[in-house]
């Protein structure tokens, strides 16, 4: 018999050998209390958290906390069902009202989770015979869900408006396109040039849906992202979003003002076969979604916050993913797997949580400590952040 594992024996022999040189596991890290958005318990000493994605810092909002206790005791524990089915309660439509208000637009679908907005919308969208045009460093839930629609993928050099616009013009002119961009890239945390973008992308008769999962809530005047921080938000056909970032619970979405998207709800198969979210995580999420519209003061100490540590940490020696900070995200490349799982160690040591982040989801093969700073985040704890970098970095040898 063929073991259908062995294609994974790289992999295998990778994490032994890594884990025999003595390090923790740092992908199996168990937070045993959560305290806050930005500390937690973790292997028995409280922790910094550097690394969740909780921009905005809404999981311990106490009116967010609130609904989703309210929704609880009203409507039970779930749905038991799809959307197109049972799985729709007044709360999904709630939801849904407040991500059309967030975006001004006409209309929004609430998926169970942010990978499966990617994969439904852009699987449904363009087909056999389509093109999808996309940044060769997009996410997996991209690539999956042009493989599921069985589109023609045609891949373009990172953030290279150029390279872009050069693969469009190869394509027939007739031909059904789709443009998948992302307005800041998780690994790197970097900002697309999307004005550029999506010029070159209409010029050529293309459709443009943006994921602005990593910006959404923090980026742009009203927090809509990078297509509204650079002006294009009314040229984008589709945003796709997730709750499990800024908003601070679990979902994900889609918003357009495309006339015909309603067909979405009874064609799109990982909407119609899917249950739907629990009453108390859309509760959460509408009133979430709501209290972000009036977030202004918490993006602006967001950014000072990103502005501090990327410049104290290249003070420091490190060598970072941007050169300037972006978004709230700021990337650490370590020289290799095995020192970066010792800096993330050392780190860990030190009551510091980040992600250490690997190929084949990283860019280029590289090893990142993957930063993600939160809104909750004192000015007196990122100064605690650099002080841990810096004892770490030299315990690991990374910095002198």
């Amino acid at each position: 018999m063929t073991d259908l594992f062995s294609k994974f024996d790289p992999l295998i022999q990778q994490r032994e050998a890594l884990l025999a040189t003595g390090v923790t596991d740092p992908f199996s890290l168990v937070m045993e209390k959560v305290l806050s958005p930005t500390v937690a318990i973790c292997n028995g000493r409280e922790t910094i958290l550097l690394g969740t994605y909780n921009y905005m810092g809404m999981t311990f909002d106490d009116d967010v906390i609130a609904a989703g206790k309210d929704a609880l005791d009203k409507f039970g524990s779930g749905t038991t069902g799809s959307r197109v089915l049972n799985g729709t309660y007044q709360g999904h439509k709630e939801c849904e009202d407040a991500l059309k208000e967030f975006y001004a637009m006409d209309h929004a679908m609430v998926f169970s989770t942010g990978y499966q907005a990617n994969l439904g919308i852009i699987s449904t969208i363009a087909g056999k015979g389509d093109y999808v045009i996309l940044d060769i460093d997009s996410h997996a839930s991209i690539y999956d869900g042009c493989k599921m629609g069985d589109a023609e993928i045609v891949a373009f050099r990172h953030n290279d408006v150029e390279a872009l616009e050069k693969r469009l013009k190869r394509l027939p002119p007739e031909a059904g396109k789709l443009v998948v961009l992302e307005g800041v890239y998780s690994m790197l945390g970097d900002v697309a040039p999307l004005k550029e973008m999506i010029r070159v992308s209409k010029e050529a008769g293309a459709m443009v849906l943006v994921d602005e999962a990593h910006s959404m809530g923090f980026i742009g005047e009203h927090g809509r992202g990078v297509a509204e921080a650079q002006g294009v938000i009314d040229d984008v056909d589709f945003i796709i979003g997730t709750f499990s970032k800024s908003v601070g619970t679990v979902g994900g979405f889609c918003v357009s003002n495309h006339p015909k998207f309603e067909i979405m709800r009874l064609v799109c198969r990982p909407y119609v076969f899917t249950a739907s979210l629990p009453p108390s995580v859309v509760a959460t999420a509408a009133t979430s979604i709501r209290k972000l519209m009036h977030g202004s003061n918490k993006r602006a100490h967001l950014w000072e916050n990103s502005k501090t540590l990327h410049k104290g940490l290249k003070d420091l020696g490190f060598q970072l993913g941007t050169e300037e900070p972006q978004s709230a995200i700021i990337a650490v490349i370590m020289p290799d797997l095995e020192k970066g799982a010792m800096m993330w160690e050392a780190l860990l040591e030190e009551g510091l949580y980040v992600n250490l982040a690997r190929p084949p989801a990283t860019p280029a093969g590289m090893t990142l400590l993957r930063c993600s700073l939160c809104a909750e985040h004192s000015s007196e704890q990122v100064g605690e952040i650099l002080a841990r970098f810096e004892r770490a970095g030299k315990r690991a040898g990374i910095i002198g």
